[in-house]
C-alpha cells in the first residue's frame, strides 16, 4: 500500500552537531505508528518537518494529493482566539462538520466560551485535541498528546483515536497510551531511524537486540583495529610500498571508529537513603478537608507502613495534592488527625517545579550556588560529575534553568531530590516529560528504596510497576485504598478513574471550584474475578490432585519398615506428610471460597 506521508533521507544541523541524519518516517492509510527515542534525539523536530512546519537541511518529502495533515504540537499558540470554540472551529477546512467542534469540545469538558490567555495547561491541551481531531484529517501528527490530561480524558482519548479512521504518529511517555493504540513503532536514535512493524508492546525487547548487535558490531572493530595496529607495529612488510595500500585501510577503521555514533550513556539514578524511620510512618485517623463546599477528604482513616509504596490517582481536581499534603503535615486537617512516625526525612518532588528559579544556572540550581561541589548524602561530588549522570554536558553547567527543556527540567529536579538523604519519597507527578529511559531507571531506583514512597501519578503502567497500594478517589471527598497497582485495583474495584460520571467528560469531575456531583442513575459495574483468582480457579484443582498423589505416595513409604531401616528419612517423611496435608486442606478451602464468588458474580 502505497503510504499517504513519506519523509525519508531528513538530514537537519543544529549549532554544528547533526541532530537528524537519513532519518525516515513513512504512514500509510489507517495506520498508527509510535515515534519513540529519548530526550533530545529529535523526534519533535522530525514531526514539524513531517507536518511541513519546519525546513530540514535535506529531505524528501511526499504526501499524498489531496491527503489532509493535522498536528498537535505541544505548546499551542492561541493568539487571536477570543474563545475556546473560536481557536477549534479555526481548525475546520471546508466542508467539515461545524457541529463535531462543539462536540469534542463538550466531550473534553470545556464549555467553548473559556478565554485561552487565562486557560488552565490542562484546559489547553484539551482545545488543541479538539482542534486537530474535529476535521477527521487523513494524518494526525501528535506530539505528547496526554501531556497535562488526568486519567479520564486520557482513557476518553484513547477510545476516540482507535475510532477514528485516520492514520496517525504519535509522540508520547506514556507507555500503556502507546501500547494500546501503536501498531508500528519507529525509533530515532542517533540521528537515524529504525522501523519494527509492531506495536510499543514488543519495543524494549527490539531494542535491547539492537543494541546488543551493536555492542557486538564494536566489538568486532575494536579487535580488527587491534589486529592492524599490531601488524603495523611489529611486521617488516609494513615498510614496503605494496603494503600502502593496508596502511591506508588501517586509516580508515581509525576513522570509522571515531565518527561512529554510539549509544548515550544512561542516566545514573542512586537515593541518598539516610537513617531508617519508625515502623508506623503516618497514621490519618477521620480526616476530613473541604474548600468552602468543596470537600476534598472525608473521615479518611490510614495508616502508612516503612516501605510502603502507595499510589495516589484520580481526576484533575479530586484533591491528590491536597492529600498529599494532610498526609506529610503540611497541611492541617479540618478534622481528625495525622501522626507522623519517628525520624522522618522527607523529600519532595514537587508538581509544578516551582522551586526551580528560570534565571539559575543549572550548576548553580544544583550546588546552591559559590560552590563546585554537590553533597549527595554525605559525599561531596563535583558538579560536573554529577550532571554527567542525569546526562547533562559540562557546557550546560551555565545554561539558565529557564533555558531547559522540560524533560532536562524533569531530571534536574530528580538530581536535587535525589541528591538529599531521605527515607521518604514524595513524588508528585514525577514522571512528566522524562524519556522512557530515565522512566525505566526511576522505576528500578523506587524498586530497590528502603524506605516510604507517596507517588502521585496518572501514568498507569508506571504506577503499575511501582506501587503496592493504590489510593483512588471516589468524589465527594471519599477515598478508598486498593492493594496493588492501577490494573489491580480495576480488577478489584471493577472499574476506573474513567467511570466517574461525565457528562460531558470533565464538567462533572471534581474540581477545586465545585465538588463532583454523581449521579444516582449511574451504573455501578459487577465485582469480577481478578486474573490471580480466575488463574486460581483454573490451576487449583490440579494442585490438590498433586498434592493427594504425594499423601499417597507417603502413606506407602511410611506402612513399610522405614522406621526401622532409616529414623530420619522416617521422621522426615512423616513432617512432609503433614505439611502435604495442610497444603491440601488450604487449597480446598481457597478453591471453594473462589467458586462460590464465581457462583454469586455470575447470579
Amino acid at each position: 500500500m502505497a503510504p499517504l506521508l513519506h519523509l525519508r533521507d531528513v538530514a537537519l544541523t543544529f549549532g554544528g552537531q547533526p541532530l537528524l541524519e537519513a532519518a525516515e518516517i513513512a504512514v500509510s492509510a489507517g495506520e498508527h505508528v509510535c515515534l519513540v527515542g529519548r530526550n533530545g534525539s529529535g523526534k519533535s523536530t522530525l514531526l514539524k518537518i513531517a507536518a511541513g512546519l519546519v525546513e530540514a537541511d535535506s529531505a524528501d518529502r511526499f504526501v499524498q494529493p489531496g491527503a489532509t495533515i493535522r498536528y498537535l504540537p505541544q505548546e499551542p499558540d492561541f493568539t487571536g482566539y477570543k474563545t475556546s470554540l473560536a481557536y477549534v472551529e479555526a481548525g475546520l477546512g471546508p466542508g467539515d462538520d461545524h457541529y463535531r467542534a462543539q462536540y469534542l469540545i463538550d466531550e473534553l469538558g470545556l464549555t467553548g466560551e473559556e478565554d485561552p490567555a487565562t486557560m488552565s495547561g490542562g484546559e489547553s491541551r484539551r482545545a488543541a485535541l479538539a482542534r486537530v481531531l474535529a476535521p477527521e484529517p487523513d494524518i494526525l501528527l501528535l506530539d505528547e498528546p496526554t501531556n497535562h490530561l488526568d486519567l479520564p480524558v486520557i482513557e476518553w482519548l484513547e477510545q476516540e483515536l482507535k475510532s477514528l479512521r485516520s492514520a496517525m504518529v504519535l509522540i508520547s511517555h506514556d507507555r500503556r497510551f502507546l501500547t494500546n493504540l501503536s501498531r508500528a513503532t519507529i525509533w530515532l536514535d542517533r540521528g537515524l531511524t529504525k522501523r519494527m512493524d509492531r506495536g510499543f508492546g514488543d519495543f524494549e525487547a527490539w531494542r535491547d537486540e539492537v543494541l546488543a548487535q551493536e555492542e557486538l558490531d564494536r566489538h568486532k572493530l575494536d579487535r580488527k583495529i587491534a589486529r592492524e595496529e599490531d601488524w603495523l607495529r611489529y611486521g617488516v612488510s609494513a615498510r614496503r610500498t605494496r603494503n600502502q595500500r593496508r596502511l591506508g585501510e588501517l586509516h580508515g577503521l581509525r576513522e570509522q571508529r571515531r565518527t561512529a555514533r554510539f549509544a548515550v550513556g544512561s542516566v545514573k539514578l542512586e537515593a541518598s537513603e539516610a537513617q531508617t524511620s519508625g515502623k508506623l510512618v503516618i497514621e490519618a485517623v477521620n480526616v476530613a478537608k473541604a474548600f468552602g463546599s468543596n470537600v476534598v477528604v472525608k473521615d479518611l482513616s490510614l495508616r502508612v507502613a516503612r516501605g510502603d509504596r502507595i499510589g495516589i490517582v484520580g481526576p484533575n481536581g479530586a484533591g491528590k495534592t491536597t492529600l498529599i499534603n494532610l498526609l506529610t503535615g503540611a497541611l492541617a486537617p479540618d478534622s481528625g488527625t495525622v501522626k507522623l512516625g519517628v525520624s522522618l526525612e522527607m523529600v519532595t518532588l514537587d508538581q509544578r517545579r516551582e522551586s526551580l528559579d528560570p534565571a539559575t544556572p543549572l550548576g548553580d540550581a544544583l550546588t546552591g550556588g559559590g560552590s563546585d561541589q554537590v553533597m549527595v548524602g554525605d559525599t561531596p561530588r563535583h558538579v560536573i560529575a554529577y550532571m554527567k549522570d542525569f546526562l547533562f554536558q559540562p557546557l550546560q553547567r551555565r545554561t539558565p534553568v529557564g533555558a531547559l527543556s522540560g524533560g532536562e527540567r524533569g531530571r534536574l529536579m530528580l538530581a536535587r531530590a535525589l541528591a538529599k538523604p531521605s527515607n521518604m519519597l514524595v513524588l508528585d507527578e514525577p514522571t512528566n516529560d522524562l524519556d522512557l529511559e530515565t522512566l525505566d531507571l526511576l522505576q528500578e531506583l523506587l524498586s530497590d528504596y528502603q524506605g516510604t514512597v507517596l507517588l502521585v501519578s496518572h501514568d498507569r503502567d508506571f504506577i503499575d510497576r511501582v506501587v503496592s497500594a493504590t489510593l483512588i478517589s471516589d468524589g465527594d471527598g471519599v477515598w478508598t485504598e486498593f492493594a496493588g497497582g492501577y490494573t489491580d485495583m480495576l480488577a478489584q474495584r471493577g472499574r476506573g478513574v474513567s467511570a466517574k460520571v461525565r457528562a460531558p467528560l470533565g464538567k462533572a469531575q471534581p474540581t477545586a471550584e465545585a465538588p463532583a456531583v454523581i449521579a444516582s442513575a449511574a451504573p455501578v459495574s459487577k465485582r469480577k474475578l481478578s486474573f490471580n483468582e480466575k488463574h486460581a480457579l483454573e490451576t487449583l484443582p490440579k494442585r490438590i490432585e498433586v498434592l493427594q498423589g504425594e499423601v499417597a505416595k507417603l502413606n506407602v513409604a511410611l506402612a513399610g519398615d522405614l522406621y526401622s531401616r532409616d529414623p530420619k528419612l522416617f521422621a522426615k517423611a512423616t513432617a512432609r506428610l503433614e505439611d502435604v496435608t495442610r497444603e491440601i486442606t488450604d487449597a480446598e478451602e481457597r478453591w471453594l471460597e473462589l467458586e462460590m464468588l464465581r457462583e454469586e458474580i455470575g447470579a
